[in-house]
């Protein structure tokens, strides 16, 4: 039974990674296009794609997440659990609004210009939130992988 948990763990991050990189680079270059239909397209798109494929991820990568660390008999106290509930908790501060805006995009792109003021904030802030979770993500792989603070 772990090593299927363990499994549909490594798949899960993998299609959770894999969409967020996706959907980002596909709507930043729709955006840097200017062709706000483009525009529209994508964020629809990117948005059928978070709740097909990034949050049924996000709730697999807690209850296996939540199985194995039990399993291993790692402390929930321990520098490594509070490491990787702090990114977990972090990126999923950065992905909720990152869903607001995607959808804020989506019902917008067809009315307004790409120039439009309101637009290219929300669109910064879209990529700010990104830039601060796609890191929290690398460091989440690392710790799944060498497991620093751990003895065995």
């Amino acid at each position: 039974m772990y090593l299927t948990i363990k499994l549909i763990h490594i798949i899960s991050a993998t299609l959770l990674f894999g969409t967020g990189l996706g959907s980002a680079f596909y709507l930043l270059m729709a955006y840097r296009s200017g062709n706000m239909q483009a525009m529209a397209v994508t964020n629809r798109i990117v948005v059928i794609a978070d709740y097909v494929f990034t949050t049924p991820t996000v709730i697999i990568q807690l209850a296996t997440g939540i199985y194995l660390v039990n399993y291993l008999g790692i402390a929930w106290t321990s520098s490594w659990a509070l490491s990787v509930l702090g990114l977990y908790v972090f990126v999923g501060l950065c992905w909720l609004p990152v869903v607001w805006l995607q959808i804020w995009l989506r019902d917008r792109a067809n009315q307004l210009e790409s120039t439009d003021a309101q637009y290219r904030q929300r669109m910064r802030l879209w990529f700010i939130l990104g830039a601060l979770a796609f890191p929290a993500v690398v460091i989440l792989y690392f710790l799944m992988i060498f497991k620093p603070f751990i003895s065995y």
